[in-house]
């Protein structure tokens, strides 16, 4: 799903006031990291990746990884962090409501 601008511009600032919940580090993008943002993606639809010194990924390469391995969309990559969006399938959350 191809985010516009407009919608980006409203996930980055839903995003700002979120810290980090997915670390990537040395182990880089595993089934482990996978897993766990898959999960927090489903809960939350909208989640901050944080990505170490010991990592051989750049911050871009692993949101690029990352958000391909999960099906979700790069919102935004600043520093050592980056923002993903996936819409959740549950019926049970919050849902966030793109423009």
């Amino acid at each position: 799903m191809a985010l516009t601008g407009k919608q980006v511009r409203q996930l980055r600032s839903l995003a700002h006031h979120l810290n980090p919940v997915v670390q990537i580090g040395r182990g880089d993008v595993s089934d482990t990291v996978v897993a766990q943002t898959v999960e927090s993606l489903e809960a939350h639809e909208l989640v901050k990746c944080s990505v170490q010194d010991g990592s051989d990924l750049s911050c871009r390469e692993a949101a690029e990884l990352l958000a391909e391995r999960c099906g979700a969309d790069v919102v935004q990559v600043i520093g050592h962090r980056f923002t993903l969006y996936r819409p959740s399938s549950r019926k049970d959350i919050e849902k966030i409501v793109l423009v």
